[in-house]
């Protein structure tokens, strides 16, 4: 655990001194945070009106709503709930440039070698570094939901409402789910460099992990899916099997011998 600690903090003394990658950790949360919560305060007052303008509520709409909420309130639910997919996106893309910061700094500063010459397991080594990787984002994820969370209570006064928005599905996705996102990102990531010459393109290769959760998105937003509680449990169980088999995968191929070839 020692081991551990020492890489943890080794990556993190050489990761944020890189202001590009303090601006993505601090930024992107930001503006997650900030653009369902300005949603909500644009439309407090249109809630009368949409609420007189609909006869009937959408059937997408229904899947979000109590029945006690107004058509125009239902609406406001659905539009911020559309959003738990960009807080999943926090942990997801975060370390993905972390990870990829960490690899290119070793490479940048001939840190590898000595590194992959001390006493210390590849699981260890491994394990350090996505850690560095992981906290990061996933504390970034849970401030942002958190200041969300205030923020919204802030502006619905309607109790059922608030629930209606704050309900199981945003703390499936943003406490559980996050953190295996983040996981997989940085196991990918870790993957990836191990197997390329150059870290620009492992850089590249890594934003590919962003692709299917952008497609469950635009999936939503096109009502070809709801994200409900159930949906948010079997991405979360596919995402423990999906974790366990890349890390066992990114331990094999992360081969110290063939790694330092590579590279030099």
């Amino acid at each position: 655990m020692h081991k551990i600690v020492t890489i943890l903090r080794k990556e993190w003394a050489e990761v944020f001194k890189n202001r590009m990658v303090v601006f993505t950790i601090a930024f992107m949360p930001l503006l997650m945070t900030a653009i369902p919560l300005v949603i909500l305060f644009t439309m407090r007052g249109e809630v009368q009106s949409a609420s007189a303008g609909m006869s009937e509520i959408p059937g997408q709409f229904k899947a979000f709503c109590p029945v006690e909420l107004s058509s125009g309130e239902c609406f406001q639910v659905f539009m911020v709930s559309q959003f738990v997919f960009m807080f999943m996106l926090i942990p997801l893309s975060i370390p993905a440039a972390i990870a990829a910061y960490s690899v290119v700094g070793e490479k940048t500063t001939r840190s590898l070698e000595p590194l992959l010459a001390t006493p210390i397991t590849t699981i260890e080594l491994l394990a350090g570094k996505s850690l560095a990787a992981v906290v990061p984002a996933v504390l970034a994820t849970y401030v942002a939901f958190a200041i969300f969370a205030v923020g919204t209570w802030m502006l619905v006064p309607n109790r059922i409402m608030l629930l209606a928005i704050l309900d199981a599905r945003w703390l499936l996705a943003v406490i559980v789910v996050g953190p295996l996102l983040a996981w997989l990102s940085v196991i990918f990531s870790i993957m990836v460099s191990s197997r390329v010459n150059d870290p620009r393109v492992a850089e590249q290769l890594s934003v590919i992990i962003i692709v299917p959760l952008l497609a469950l998105f635009f999936g939503q937003m096109a009502g070809l899916l709801i994200i409900d509680r159930q949906l948010v449990i079997v991405i979360a169980l596919a995402l423990v099997l999906i974790d366990a088999l890349l890390t066992y995968f990114a331990v094999q191929l992360f081969q110290r011998e063939t790694i330092l070839t590579r590279w030099k």
